[in-house]
């Protein structure tokens, strides 16, 4: 593109930004009427709508020329230009015979339009600022870092909205909310119940739906949409951050996530729908919201309940086994990764197409190694052993004191495998945690800890990460130089990035209970602030009752845990380091000479 060019179009892309950024404020003025007019927002609105237009037409003139877009991206553009086309000529022609024949609600339903065009608009502008962003000399890790910030930053402000409460809050309590939202914790400061309204509940499950699936998994399909082109950058950038192997299958693995996300979710919310009785709801749809919110946030391992702060320790669910039984197998499958998922199914697609060929073609089928990959081996035998081993020292150590609760053996075994569920970065309790013994609060200590699967929704230092580290402690009593499992050899990289991670998790864990211990720890004891970090660390969400009696500062640092927790403390490390310095390729090595260790 000549550089005249260039510059025109990114003259015309500022604008779009301009102009889908007043959009959003005025949408959110509109939703709450802040200024008591609404002609105000019916002249507005009309002309921001010609200007995005007209900056629009400018825009597919200049890419026009040069043909370097696909045709989805102009097709795309065109939509939008038709839905402004048409939400002009009603307001413009339309409006004076509608209102002639009585119909008042022309009005609103501009409105709806022109909200509808605007956060398009927005999406689009934006997905495609984060792709050029990509495109420069920011590393990933950064970009990780901003994007998650930048989501807590916008959550914030939408929960400071004087429509999203029942109550005024103070912008900490905002800014804790949006944090635990966006890094799917489930620690609260606040009554979700109560303090909330339903569009502030809205909110929330938004933000715990793009932060438990990332924010850049959406903006790059979002951004491969709207722009049309897939980059080999693009392309790798994708495969790092979903970890997957075949860097063509990059943006259908993208694609896949999404769907497999959505379907889960909704097959979740049906059977949550029917385990729970609608006479406990006010109306069907206030019976299917709750379907909906919890298992979105069961999927995404968030951990937020619209059921008070009792969560589902709630009188009404407390014995809902089928209920509490959804619930568990929704975090499950959200903290095992998608990784798994797609590997799954490339596995069922393989032998699908063997007995295709074998029995309708009559043809012999060319076999393919290794289909399930080690992470996947890796991944379901530990979160398998963590779950077995869970229940059952849950069962052994609270048969006696919260297990009575329930007198069913049926009842206590339901309540076991939550129990071991819920510490693995859910959240959600059916129990009052602080009744629970010594015993049963190290084992959660440790599972917290340990966490999900890389490439879930889930936090934690993760289950490969434990795996690993096992490994190497039993190859190391047994003398072998080679840590080997599955007939495959793991890596030293792989060695060293693990016990870096544990080393670096416990540093951030260690500073956080400090820095709590120094401002709250008259008022509450060692094992409490400890959980409460641990839970903060993996992303959790499960509280021993002491989060909403902390300081601002305790809040604070809080805060600062759970994006450790949720980004990682070695990406952010990696994405600061790597902004300001730039590391040489060492083109030599030193002599290796045996370090006394023990």
């Amino acid at each position: 593109m000549p550089a005249g060019q260039a510059t025109n179009k990114k003259y015309a892309d500022d604008g779009l930004l301009i102009v889908a950024i007043l959009a959003i404020l005025l949408v959110l003025l509109h939703v709450y009427n802040v200024s008591g007019r609404n002609d105000l927002f019916s002249w507005w609105f009309p002309i921001l709508n010609v200007i995005a237009f007209i900056l629009l037409a400018w825009r597919i003139y200049l890419h026009w020329n040069t043909r370097t877009l696909k045709l989805r991206w102009y097709a795309s553009q065109a939509l939008l230009m038709l839905l402004m086309l048409l939400a002009l000529i009603s307001e413009l022609f339309f409006h004076t015979i509608l209102s002639s024949i009585r119909v008042t609600e022309h009005t609103s339903m501009s409105s709806v339009i022109y909200q509808s065009i605007f956060i398009f608009l927005f999406l689009e502008e934006f997905s495609n600022r984060l792709f050029s962003i990509k495109k420069s000399a920011v590393n990933g890790g950064f970009l990780l870092i901003i994007s998650f910030a930048f989501l807590i930053l916008m959550g914030s402000l939408l929960l400071m909205l004087p429509g999203a409460t029942t109550r005024p809050i103070s912008y900490v309590n905002a800014l804790f909310t949006s944090t635990s939202a966006v890094c799917v914790t489930g620690l609260t400061v606040l009554d979700t119940a109560k303090d909330f309204t339903l569009f502030g509940k809205w909110i929330i499950l938004f933000l715990i739906q793009i932060g438990g699936l990332g924010i850049l998994t959406f903006t790059n399909l979002f951004g491969l949409i709207f722009s049309g082109n897939s980059t080999f950058q693009n392309q790798m950038f994708i495969q790092n951050m979903l970890n997957v192997e075949n860097m063509g299958d990059a943006f259908k693995s993208l694609v896949r996530i999404i769907v497999i996300t959505l379907v889960i979710e909704f097959v979740g919310g049906v059977f949550i729908f029917f385990t729970t009785s609608s006479d406990l709801f006010g109306s069907g749809g206030s019976h299917a919201f709750f379907a909906i919110f919890h298992s979105i946030s069961a999927f995404c391992n968030a951990g937020f309940s619209t059921l008070g702060n009792d969560n589902m320790y709630h009188p009404a669910f407390r014995y809902a086994y089928g209920f509490q039984l959804v619930i568990a197998i929704l975090v499950v499958f959200g903290g095992i990764g998608f990784g798994l998922f797609l590997n799954i199914l490339q596995y069922f697609k393989e032998k699908f197409f063997q007995g295709y060929c074998q029995f309708v073609k009559h043809t012999p089928y060319r076999f393919k190694p290794k289909i399930i990959s080690l992470n996947t081996r890796v991944v379901m035998v530990t979160t398998g052993i963590l779950l077995f081993l869970g229940t059952i020292f849950y069962f052994v150590f609270e048969y006696n004191n919260v297990l009575v609760d329930h007198p069913t053996f049926f009842g206590k075994v339901v309540q076991s495998f939550f129990g071991s569920v819920t510490p693995r970065t859910a959240g959600f309790n059916t129990v009052d945690i602080s009744r629970l013994t010594i015993p049963t609060l190290m084992i959660y200590l440790l599972l917290m800890w340990s966490g999900g699967s890389p490439g879930s929704t889930a936090g934690g230092i993760k289950t490969s990460v434990f795996a690993v580290a096992t490994l190497n402690i039993v190859n190391i009593i047994r003398g072998h130089e080679r840590l080997e499992t599955g007939k495959r050899e793991i890596t030293t990289s792989s060695i060293n990035k693990t016990f870096a991670i544990i080393s670096l998790s416990l540093i951030a864990v260690g500073m956080a209970i400090t820095l709590i211990v120094l401002k709250d720890g008259a008022k509450f004891d060692l094992l409490q602030i400890a959980f409460e970090t641990f839970s903060a660390l993996g992303t959790v969400g499960l509280s021993m009752g002491i989060t909403a009696n902390l300081t601002d500062f305790s809040k604070i640092v809080l805060i600062f845990t759970m994006f450790i927790g949720r980004v990682g403390f070695m990406t952010i490390m990696i994405g600061l380091v790597r902004l300001f310095t730039r590391e040489k390729e060492k083109r030599y090595r030193y002599p290796p000479e045996e370090l006394f260790i023990t």
